[in-house]
């Protein structure tokens, strides 16, 4: 599974690629690709040349059939999903249940957002 992803899977996420999607290998960004996919930075109109080298890594490292795990900006997810389905491959994303818990805190209640993985899901057409 090639990662273009601004985190580091769980160990709960990587159990559940290889039991549920067959997947042997995970394989992130090089440092300064993965610089370029957590930090697309805002004020440029077109992401195109932003990521060629992101795309010239995902044909080097994926084989047709290959699952890619794509999140991030949503433009440049949308362009990545587009691009590696034109090579065969997998697109998925990771999809979280939230869990709410309230904590008391003298006379203050704080509200806590627990994010636990569930699944990986395709992106369809």
């Amino acid at each position: 599974m090639i990662l273009l992803f601004n985190h580091t899977l769980t160990e709960a996420q990587k159990a559940d690629a290889k039991i549920s999607l067959g997947v042997e290998d995970f394989v992130a960004l090089p440092h300064e690709l993965q610089n370029i996919w957590s930090n697309v930075p805002p004020e440029i109109e077109s992401l195109k040349s932003l990521l060629v080298p992101i795309r010239a890594f995902v044909q080097k490292e994926a084989k047709e059939g290959d699952h890619i795990l794509i999140q991030g900006d949503f433009g440049a997810t949308c362009q990545m999903v587009k691009y590696a389905k034109s090579l065969g491959l997998i697109p998925v994303y990771a999809t979280t249940k939230r869990e709410v818990v309230e904590v008391k805190e003298d006379d203050k209640v704080i509200k806590k957002s627990l994010f636990k993985h569930e699944r990986f899901r395709r992106y369809e057409d």
